[in-house]
């Protein structure tokens, strides 16, 4: 039986889940033709999708795990431009909250714009956003921040590397705040029971980093780092284990199996409900493996960087026990890493007064790492 915290803890964590009622349930899609632009495919057509979508996608998955450099690959934007416009909320919520909005009516912001290297059929979702927080030196960092963010979350948190002489780029991920296509009012784009666009989404998120690195070399910033919350976590891994800029990572949240944290997490029982009566936890795994973490630790330990894993012990959506296995892989790998655990869970993570905790754990690492 857990503690009377921990029962305090899922309760807690039960209720903010609860807030978003506008979770949509979908069935599933294979997407075949999501693939049809990536790198990796050997030859496979998307019509092959439609005599057997399952096999295609678990052979596609194996030739990209073969050869994943050439699927994270990309070809360098040449419009990049900051643009000075008012701060928006862009929130997710049925019901967005009036304070938020108030607290940024007036603000004005510089934000990177350029055109994502992958594209998709939104124009809204090409062109990649990132809010910049300048800072002297030669220090930087790309941050993502979790599944369904609005637009101001983390900005405090930037506001903090800035101090600490970091400057930052709060990357607006695939499908989110001023990203999102106007026919959906949730980020859904970005993790959804479509698979190949699930894992479009993904190569964007990390082609897009690796494009926003590119810039901040530009503005002469020779060491570069990477923190990410929850999917952007993952995100953060992904791009880590594809580019030998990245020298300082910090993950927010860390799990295994991207299909495993859909399956068993509470803020995804809405895709496994619509996909589990046409496909199981191995398949899915299986389908997803070219975006999961655990794919990548060879690939991780090619270039040295110093690592940073903070996980939540009572989380209901990267389950602990995942996280555990992550700090593992680490561990036998022989990586230089740290280990923060906090007493809360996914959700709470962004409450009072564990949101104090996780950002001095993620500054006073930021501080040294370097």
């Amino acid at each position: 039986m857990p503690s009377r915290y921990a029962q305090w803890m899922y309760d807690w964590e039960h209720r903010l889940t609860s807030v978003d009622n506008n979770r949509v349930v979908r069935p599933l899609e294979w997407g075949a033709e999501w693939a049809r632009d990536w790198p990796c495919r050997n030859g496979f057509r998307a019509g092959q999708a439609a005599e057997d979508p399952e096999k295609f996608f678990l052979d596609l998955n194996r030739h990209i795990l073969a050869a994943s450099d050439e699927f994270y690959s990309y070809s360098r934007p040449t419009d990049y431009r900051l643009e000075n416009r008012e701060v928006k909320v862009f929130s997710t919520r049925a019901v967005p909250d009036p304070k938020l909005e108030a607290k940024v009516s007036g603000t004005f912001a510089d934000f990177l714009r350029f055109t994502s290297p992958v594209e998709t059929p939104y124009p809204e979702n090409n062109l990649v956003n990132a809010r910049w927080f300048p800072a002297r030196g030669r220090r930087a960092m790309v941050l993502l921040p979790h599944w369904n963010s609005d637009a101001i979350s983390y900005t405090t948190l930037c506001q903090v590397f800035n101090m600490l002489g970091v400057a930052v780029l709060r990357l607006s991920m695939p499908y989110h705040d001023i990203r999102m296509p106007a026919e959906i009012g949730r980020a859904d784009y970005a993790v959804s029971a479509n698979i190949g666009r699930t894992l479009d989404a993904a190569r964007q998120g990390v082609i897009d980093i690796r494009c926003c690195l590119d810039w901040l070399e530009d503005q002469g910033y020779t060491r570069l780092g990477i923190v990410g919350t929850s999917l952007g976590s993952c995100y953060a891994f992904l791009a880590a284990a594809h580019d030998p800029r990245i020298r300082v990572a910090a993950f927010n949240h860390a799990s295994t199996y991207f299909a495993d944290v859909v399956w068993h997490g509470q803020s995804t029982r809405h895709i496994r409900q619509g996909i589990e009566e046409k496909i199981d936890l191995e398949e899915l795994r299986q389908a997803w493996l070219a975006i999961s973490p655990m794919s990548y630790f060879e690939q991780f330990s090619r270039w040295p960087k110093k690592s940073l894993i903070v996980y939540a012990k009572y989380d209901l959506t990267f389950l602990p026990e995942f996280s555990r296995q992550v700090v593992a892989e680490f561990e036998r790998h022989g990586l230089d890493h740290k280990v923060a655990v906090l007493p809360c869970g996914h959700y709470t993570t962004g409450e009072t007064p564990y949101k104090y905790l996780d950002g001095w754990q993620l500054a006073s690492f930021l501080r040294t790492a370097f």
